[in-house]
């Protein structure tokens, strides 16, 4: 039969040239492609979680906030890692675009920089913690001397000896001293015979090692080291008021920082400055 022989060779021919049934996924595929995709969210998991904290701090902060830093309360904020430094050189970073999430400078000029620079999160800033400035020897030291005008500082140091204190172009401690020196009659005397550190901390070591005979450094500085005694203390007008702001930034602004900024603020914190030589505010 002919016709039907060619009939079914048209059919195979059909059939032959037809789409073949779509295939369903199988189980195996289906475990693949959940393997997959877990792998792939383990790949991309240190991405998804929250930055590390970054915190840029004035030097004369360090004992202090490390400390705060080390109670339960900043713990379960999660990570939070400090820079230590003269405001100015972290001002200069966060201009750079620095990473952090959070300044505290030792004066409100290098925060005044910043703010220019457009870099704090909006409503953020405020006064933090207080400060005094005193004039500090070695603990075994002998020297005794009254701080008033005119006082005789440069003979205090003897005949070779330096004066430590921070840069004055640019770190605030340093900027303190030569306001209260000024101010006090005493600045040309000991213009030429300071010895100038890149922050309050540098010059605090200065004299904790015996290299120079006196410094002039933070309260807090000298509560912080064994090793140095406070001489006097400087009359609160003969220089500016000594303000640390803290400020939220733009750069690194997460959720941890407003914890964080919380926590600074609180009393439980507010006591351990205290404790340190800070005045809270």
């Amino acid at each position: 039969m002919p016709g039907i022989a060619a009939s079914h060779r048209q059919n195979r021919a059909g059939l032959a040239g037809a789409r073949p049934p779509r295939q369903w996924p199988t189980w195996r595929n289906t475990r693949n492609l959940i393997l997959f995709c877990g792998l792939c969210l383990i790949l991309l998991a240190p991405t998804a979680q929250a930055a590390k904290l970054l915190v840029f701090a004035a030097a004369s902060l360090k004992p202090a906030l490390d400390s705060v830093l080390a109670t339960p309360q900043a713990q379960a904020i999660g990570e939070i890692t400090v820079s230590y430094a003269a405001s100015s050189q972290l001002a200069r970073q966060i201009q750079h675009a620095a990473p952090a999430a959070m300044f505290i400078s030792a004066d409100p000029e290098w925060m005044d920089v910043v703010e220019r620079a457009g870099k704090l999160v909006a409503g953020s800033r405020s006064n933090l913690l207080g400060n005094a400035l005193v004039l500090i020897a070695p603990n075994d030291s002998t020297i005794a001397l009254t701080i008033a005008p005119g006082f005789d500082l440069a003979g205090a140091l003897g005949v070779d000896g330096r004066l430590a204190i921070g840069a004055p172009d640019s770190v605030p401690a340093g900027k303190y001293a030569k306001a209260a020196l000024i101010d006090l009659g005493v600045w040309p005397a000991l213009e030429s015979r300071l010895v100038p550190a890149m922050h309050v901390r540098a010059a605090l070591g200065f004299v904790a090692r015996h290299e120079v005979p006196l410094g002039i450094v933070y309260r807090s500085d000298a509560v912080s080291e064994r090793a140095v005694r406070v001489v006097d203390t400087f009359p609160a007008a003969s220089h500016p008021a000594i303000v640390y702001p803290v400020a939220l930034l733009e750069a690194g602004d997460n959720p941890g920082g407003r914890q964080l900024l919380e926590l600074l603020h609180s009393a439980s914190a507010a006591a351990i400055f205290v404790r340190f030589g800070f005045d809270r505010l």
